[in-house]
């Protein structure tokens, strides 16, 4: 294993966050603390509880998903799409790096960049509801996953994408509404029967859902479930970039 080049990556990658910090950081944690003012104070106090959890507190694992997935799905796209665009990539294929080592410096970039906005938003909403955590560990389980899954998602995204506007079609046209669609903001059992039954086709729902089992112990969807679904979704995508990487699939043209 080539530490030193998945370490020069990792860090080149990290580096380009603190240069563009605005975006990176401050831009989404804004955007989510909007939420929660709108949705969790001003709306939220005029809702019902849900299932005996206040609607401010139900928002938080739904928000800190949304914000996850879209950053995750973004940093891991630019990031790999960007050597491509200036031609930076073919030096990379030709150096002694393997398939596996560029993957984990991308991948494990992009990843953490969205744990640390994970992380913050998690600790801007307790300023605004009462956080309860009853299951720390399965909570950063989940949160990893999902932020390991997402980026080897938009690593795909990023190899796939010729320019910059398909490199945001996945994630505002197909990412951010399943998202929306996916439970953040409410819980399915609140849908018709019918509904509930298409929405168990979206599946950011067992994502959002076994996350918020770790926070409150009330979910949609059973917890091995989501996490059985998460797993195949991490699989899914690690299968496609190996096949990328096999067939050479926008890298050698």
């Amino acid at each position: 294993m080539n530490y030193p080049a998945i370490r020069a990556i990792f860090k080149y990658e990290m580096a380009r966050t603190w240069r563009t910090l605005a975006q990176s950081i401050v831009s989404p944690v804004l955007s989510t603390s909007l939420y929660f003012i709108v949705f969790g104070s001003a709306i939220g106090s005029r809702m019902s509880d849900i299932d005996g959890i206040a609607y401010s507190a139900f928002l938080v694992p739904g928000l800190m998903m949304l914000s996850l997935l879209t950053q995750s799905v973004s940093n891991a796209s630019f990031g790999i799409y960007f050597p491509r665009f200036i031609g930076t990539i073919f030096e990379l294929l030709s150096a002694p790096v393997s398939t596996l080592e560029i993957v984990l410096g991308y991948v494990g970039a992009a990843a953490c960049k969205s744990i640390i906005v994970g992380v913050i938003i998690l600790i801007t909403a307790a300023f605004f509801v009462d956080l309860q955590i009853m299951h720390p560990f399965l909570m950063l389980l989940f949160l990893v996953l999902t932020a390991l899954t997402f980026s080897m998602l938009g690593f795909i995204i990023g190899i796939w994408a010729d320019n910059f506007e398909k490199l945001q079609v996945v994630p505002l046209l197909i990412i951010t509404p399943l998202t929306f669609l996916g439970g953040s903001f409410y819980s399915i059992s609140m849908l018709p029967e019918v509904w509930q039954t298409v929405t168990l086709f979206n599946p950011v729902v067992y994502l959002i859902s076994g996350f918020r089992w770790s926070f409150y112990e009330i979910s949609d969807v059973n917890l091995w479930v989501s996490l059985g679904m998460t797993s195949l979704f991490l699989c899914i995508c690690t299968g496609g970039i190996f096949w990328i990487f096999k067939t050479g699939y926008g890298l050698k043209n």
